[in-house]
């Protein structure tokens, strides 16, 4: 049983390198995002000033002296002028911003306080320094399978950034390349991360199965639900922008990566449940070994379906919030696109991560119950490091 699940997983694999080939995108020259990322260099705010002004919109306004720390004018000092934070953001001397050289007419002079404007912040270093807090926190605690969990991380970043983005940019169907890409990710996180043993193998195609109900509920019920993928502003801005992206598939590649975060927590852990269970006991049936691992799956589901609801629930707080204010009842800001795509996909996550769950088990239980005692003893327990 071992081989033919072998088997099966390596046809996977053979089948997501070649769509991937054939997927793979050309070069491409897309400048969708040329009006939402401006050229902009770093500065550092070297003071801040307040002084009265004549400004219809407020009393004060704030002097900013910042020093440029790229292009072509790096070294030099330049004033800002800035109203009271209602429309620029506060800074305080050392901040480190983005700035944009406005554009000046032919023959005209810069106005004094106006030749440059604030981009963003410069926000590169905090993260920075998040990313290694977080990579360290894996390592310690994770060790071995912490690290190959991070490269398992890394190499799915590289897919969705070399792949996944630009194939989609490039126009190709973006619920076909989610799906492979997912595939690819799948594949990758969970061999790097648990090796190439028979608690992987039951993971692999448990994750698979259940990402197929992920994806045919997430296609069947955007088509019920009419939802086309144009409520929000990014989708709005790739319309105008006639990017040639089909919003829709957009929107539906969204909800299928989204559920893959969680599906191949709850298949690996199901795997390495069953196989335990399996171990500690060699004389349970099939049935006995379904029967108590789905015991422990009832408990897992519960706690990521929780999860999963709230972290859709946190990344639409504010919109939320502004229905609330402007006193909408709930089944009329429930049928609205920008609620009911959160919910749907929500729902459909959920789905698949409970279908996950037997379905996981029941392949786990099959391939243990024809494996030796020494196999058994040679899985290692699943730790939650990925």
């Amino acid at each position: 049983m071992t081989r033919v699940f072998a088997g099966i997983v390596a046809a996977l694999a053979v089948a997501t390198v070649v769509a991937m080939a054939v997927l793979w995108p050309g070069a491409v020259d897309t400048r969708v995002g040329e009006a939402i990322v401006a050229k902009a260099d770093d500065a550092t705010v070297l003071s801040v000033d307040e002084f009265a002004c004549s400004n219809f919109q407020t009393e004060f306004c704030r002097q900013v002296r910042i020093r440029l720390e790229s292009g072509e004018q790096s070294g030099r000092v330049k004033e800002l002028v800035l109203d009271d934070g209602t429309i620029d953001p506060e800074v305080s001397e050392g901040d480190r911003l983005r700035v944009v050289r406005n554009i000046v007419p032919p023959g005209a002079d810069p106005v004094p306080g106006r030749e440059y404007s604030i981009s963003d912040f410069n926000r590169q270093g905090p993260l920075l320094l998040l990313a290694l807090i977080f990579a360290a926190a894996v390592v310690l605690f994770g060790r071995l399978r912490g690290a190959m969990s991070l490269i398992g991380l890394g190499l799915s970043l590289a897919v969705v950034l070399a792949f996944m983005v630009p194939a989609i940019l490039e126009g190709t169907s973006p619920l076909a390349v989610a799906i492979v890409g997912s595939l690819a990710v799948m594949l990758t996180t969970i061999l790097l991360a648990h090796g190439t043993g028979p608690k992987s193998l039951a993971a692999i195609l448990g994750t698979a199965v259940s990402l197929v109900v992920t994806v045919s509920l997430a296609v069947l019920f955007t088509d019920m639900a009419h939802l086309t993928g144009l409520a929000s502003e990014e989708a709005t801005f790739l319309q105008v922008n006639d990017s040639g992206i089909s919003l829709e598939g957009l929107l539906l590649a969204g909800m299928i990566v989204a559920a893959l975060g969680v599906l191949d927590d709850v298949t690996v852990s199901q795997s390495s449940t069953v196989l335990a269970l399996r171990a500690a006991n060699p004389d349970q049936s099939f049935r006995k070994l379904f029967t108590l691992a789905m015991d422990v799956g009832r408990d897992h589901v519960s706690a990521t379906v929780n999860t999963l609801v709230l972290a859709y629930v946190g990344a639409s707080l504010p919109l939320l919030l502004i229905f609330s204010s402007g006193q909408i009842g709930f089944l009329e800001a429930v049928n609205l696109e920008l609620i009911a795509k959160e919910v749907v996909a929500t729902l459909v996550g959920s789905i698949g991560l409970i279908a996950a769950v037997p379905i996981t088990t029941a392949l786990a239980a099959l391939l243990a119950q024809r494996m030796s005692q020494e196999e058994l003893d040679a899985v290692e327990p699943h730790h939650h490091s990925h």
